[in-house]
């Protein structure tokens, strides 16, 4: 179980996380929502220890992530963040087994088993023949799905997911949210589109300017007047096997500064 209790970080102009309060139960897909500048990705920052936050503390079960020693949070963490860039010269597979690192016994080499959990978690997700890519000729859509391949490999307790369906198509967006699913990782995942959200989390958190203003499953808390709060959406809501599913109503009036373009 990952416990987030009052957690606060600010820097000098902003306070950007507000008195954060939240849990994510064991085995759960928990989606991070809220307009852009909400505070989604510096609480992520906060659960994986990058950095401290002013008040409160962050727990995975039971202990602290402060005080985890760094390659203990390695080996319990797996974060799979917007955007991941490299200069170096690395194929698909050795992005992959970078998973591994924390569980190596020797810092120099990748044993047989640490090739085949690789080269299984290139598969699955739907890039069994790219092993020998250049890290450089993927797309950023097959880049993502390389980094989830080396989250898997990790075989961490936690997955923090930063926008994970970026640069995806929607074949690859639905199918990455499934495979995370299925594999029962407790994760907590920032997500821009709510459908996708109401499709595959058991539980939301929505921010708002760093606070938590609603949490709860996907039907009880998307609901169109939180839309409208939080977001500024004239949104329809409705009902699909107990999961809401959202479509937008076009503004009245073109937003400000808009007009001419």
């Amino acid at each position: 179980m990952l416990e987030i209790s009052d957690v606060s970080w600010a820097v000098p102009a902003a306070r950007i996380l507000d008195a954060v309060t939240c849990t994510v139960p064991a085995g759960s897909l928990v989606g991070l929502l809220g307009p852009n500048g909400s505070g989604k990705t510096t609480l992520l920052r906060v659960v994986a220890g990058l950095v401290r936050p002013r008040t409160g503390q962050v727990s995975i079960g039971g202990e602290t992530v402060a005080d985890l020693p760094r390659a203990v949070a390695a080996r319990r963490m797996a974060v799979l963040a917007q955007y991941a860039e490299t200069d170096l010269d690395l194929t698909a597979l050795e992005v992959v087994l970078l998973g591994r690192t924390p569980h190596r016994r020797s810092r120099w080499s990748d044993s047989d088993a640490d090739h085949t959990a690789a080269l299984a978690a290139l598969d699955r997700v739907d890039l069994s023949g790219y092993a020998q890519r250049k890290w450089h000729t993927l797309s950023g859509g097959e880049r993502q799905r390389v980094q989830l391949a080396r989250a898997l490999t990790q075989e961490p307790e936690l997955l923090l997911l930063d926008e994970p369906t970026n640069h995806l198509d929607i074949g690859h967006q639905l199918q990455l949210l499934h495979l995370v699913r299925r594999a029962g990782i407790t994760t907590l995942a920032a997500l821009h589109d709510l459908n996708l959200a109401a499709m595959f989390c058991d539980t939301v958190v929505v921010l708002q300017a760093g606070r938590v203003v609603a949490t709860g499953p996907p039907h009880a808390v998307l609901t169109a007047r939180l839309l409208a709060e939080v977001y500024g959406v004239d949104a329809r809501i409705d009902d699909h096997d107990g999961r809401p599913v959202i479509s937008y109503r076009p503004p009245a009036t073109p937003p400000p500064g808009t007009a001419g373009e």
